[in-house]
């Protein structure tokens, strides 16, 4: 059953529409924050993908690269490949402060979420350093994180995870240059000991970021975490703008 505060949460965002009337994310047609015809374009990653990285493969299991280097988290899945209409609306949310997407990104992808059936304690966003905070001014992820966590009626936290220092941006970097950027780079508080976590991100490519935010969250005794992000970026996309 929904929660009243996530219904309270939702009817705000339906009085703010209706003064404000909404653009979709996706394509820029008038009339909803995200139309019916973006929601069927979206490249949801369904059919066997590997346990562990969530990438699309021939056959059900574990793919060869998590076998011979496995990630710390449990398993990671994402909503749909990043390209349009997800790509436009997480451009908007990120770069052009269109906060109104943060909510419709996370109504829009609460089925999937609830269709993986995880059992979780707590959700957790991948935060900031404090400089990129200063300039932004918010955490996109958070905006998408905290009112997922709200409709799923799992705990959610944006302090749990810290970033220690501050790190160059992951755009364009090579698979070892990732994991390296994002080494030991986070420290997570003790209230995630003995919690099932989800730990969340808008994008994911090679997922080091999520693997350095799972280890610190074992690290301070985290009993699970797995990992979700709102799009997965594939081999054949271009790094320089993921």
């Amino acid at each position: 059953m929904t929660n009243w505060k996530y219904q309270a949460y939702r009817s705000i965002w339906g009085a703010l529409d209706l003064l404000f009337p909404p653009v979709c994310g996706g394509c820029g047609r008038n009339g909803s924050r995200w139309c019916s015809d973006c929601q069927q374009r979206i490249q949801v990653l369904a059919g066997d993908v590997c346990e562990v990285c969530g990438l699309p493969q021939d056959k059900p299991g574990i793919c060869g690269v998590c076998l011979a280097d496995r990630p710390r988290f449990h398993s990671l899945r994402a909503w749909g490949t990043f390209e349009n209409p997800l790509q436009s609306a997480l451009h908007k949310l990120k770069y052009r402060r269109d906060f109104s997407m943060g909510d419709a990104i996370a109504t829009a992808m609460l089925p999937f979420v609830k269709s993986l059936n995880w059992q979780v304690n707590l959700l957790v966003p991948i935060p900031l350093g404090k400089q990129r905070m200063r300039e932004r001014g918010y955490n996109q992820v958070a905006m998408i994180a905290q009112p997922l966590a709200m409709g799923l009626g799992w705990q959610y936290s944006e302090k749990a995870l810290v970033r220690q220092k501050e790190t160059r941006s992951q755009v364009g970097l090579s698979r070892d240059a990732r994991r390296q950027n994002v080494r030991d780079v986070f420290q997570a508080e003790t209230r995630v000991k003995d919690q099932t976590i989800v730990v969340m991100d808008d994008v994911s490519t090679t997922g080091s970021t999520l693997s350095a935010a799972a280890e610190a969250l074992y690290a301070a005794g985290a009993k699970s975490v797995c990992a979700l992000t709102v799009a997965r970026a594939l081999s054949h996309h271009d790094l320089r703008h993921v």
